[in-house]
C-alpha cells in the first residue's frame, strides 16, 4: 500500500520576517496568506484529506498577548520575538485561522514550525535559543489543548534534533533526497527537463528512526518549487508540470510501497491558477485512494506506523 503525506508550512508573514525589503512576488504571497489558508482548509474538506499543519507558534497569540511574549528569551538572553511588524497587522496573528483548522471536517494534525520561523542552522541559533523557541511553541499549544508531535524546520534546514526529542516531538520533515540532476553543472536544465518533460519521477521515501528516536519523514515534492520563469517556459511542453510530477510520484509510491510526501505553504495559493494546481493534486490523491491504491496520512500517523 502506498502512502501520501501533505505537510503545510503555515506561517503567514513570519516566513518573511528576515526579509526587510521583500520582492514583489513575496509581497503578493504575504497578502494572500489569510485567504490562502482558508481556501486550503476548504479544499482539504472537499477531498476529505488530512494534513499536517506545521504552524509558527507566534500565530497562536493575539494582540493582547504581545507584551507577555515580547521578551520571551533564551537562557542566554537571545530574543525569541524579533517584532519586525506593525502592531495592527493581522498577518502576524492567526488564532482564528488555527480555529478553522481545528473545526474542519477532516481530522488534521497541528505541528510546529518554530515559534518565530527561526533558521535553526544559523550561527546565532544556539542550543539555548532552540530550547526557548520550542518551549514557547509547546506552551502556547498546550494552552489550547494541543500536543505537538510533528516538526517542520523553516526552509528545511535541519539542526538541533536532540532538542526536538527533549520537548517530546516524535518526527520531523527531512530534506528531499537528491535527484539525478543535483550536483551537475547543468542542474537547472536537468530540473527543467525532469519537470517540464516528465523525464523522471520525484523521490519516494521510506521514513527512518534517527539516533534521537525521531522519525525522519523526508519530503518528496514541493508543489510550488517550479515557479515564475521556469513555469512560463515549460508551458509549450507541459502546462501542468507540477501536477505531472505529483502523478508520477504517486504512481512510483504504489510501485515501491513507499511514502510520497508533498509540501507547500498556504500563502502559495495567490490566485486561481495556484488553487487549481492544488485541487488537481488533491483530486489525484482522492482517485487513487478510492481505487484502494493509496492511504493519506499525517506525519504523526506515519511516525507511529514507522516506530510500530
Amino acid at each position: 500500500m502506498a502512502h501520501a503525506v501533505i505537510s503545510l508550512d503555515a506561517e503567514l508573514a513570519w516566513g518573511f520576517h528576515d526579509h526587510p525589503h521583500p520582492p514583489a512576488h513575496e509581497r503578493r504571497r504575504m497578502a494572500a496568506g489569510r485567504r490562502g489558508w482558508e481556501t486550503l482548509v476548504d479544499l482539504l474538506d472537499e477531498f476529505d484529506l488530512p494534513a499536517t499543519w506545521a504552524i509558527v507558534g507566534r500565530l497562536f497569540l493575539d494582540r493582547t498577548d504581545d507584551q507577555r511574549y515580547a521578551t520571551y528569551a533564551a537562557d542566554g538572553g537571545a530574543p525569541v520575538d524579533p517584532r519586525p511588524r506593525p502592531a495592527d497587522d493581522d498577518q502576524w496573528y492567526g488564532r482564528d485561522l488555527i480555529d478553522r483548522v481545528r473545526d474542519a471536517t477532516v481530522d488534521h494534525e497541528i505541528g510546529c514550525h518554530t515559534f518565530t520561523h527561526l533558521d535553526f542552522t544559523a550561527s546565532t541559533t544556539t542550543a539555548d535559543v532552540a530550547h526557548a523557541e520550542l518551549r514557547a511553541c509547546v506552551d502556547v499549544a498546550r494552552e489550547r489543548g494541543i500536543e505537538m508531535n510533528s516538526f517542520v524546520y523553516p526552509r528545511n534546514r535541519v539542526a538541533h534534533r536532540d532538542v526536538l526529542a527533549e520537548y517530546g516531538f516524535t518526527c520531523y520533515r527531512g530534506r528531499e533526497p537528491s535527484r539525478w540532476y543535483d550536483g551537475t553543472p547543468l542542474r537547472a536544465l536537468g530540473k527543467f527537463a525532469s519537470y517540464a518533460a516528465g523525464l523522471s519521477a520525484p523521490p519516494v521515501t521510506h521514513p527512518s528512526v534517527d539516533e534521537y528516536g525521531l522519525v525522519n519523514i523526508p519530503a518528496s515534492l514541493h508543489l510550488f518549487g517550479f515557479e515564475r520563469h521556469a513555469r512560463l517556459f515549460s508551458r509549450p511542453f507541459n502546462r501542468r508540470p507540477i501536477v505531472t510530477q505529483a502523478r508520477l510520484g504517486l504512481e512510483r509510491a504504489v510501485e515501491e510501497d513507499g511514502v510520497f510526501h508533498v509540501w507547500f505553504h498556504p500563502n502559495d495559493l495567490v490566485g486561481p491558477e495556484e488553487v487549481g494546481r492544488v485541487r488537481d493534486v488533491f483530486a489525484l490523491m482522492d482517485a487513487m485512494r478510492e481505487r484502494g491504491d493509496l492511504t493519506v496520512e499525517t506525519m504523526g500517523e506515519v511516525a507511529k506506523r514507522t516506530v510500530a
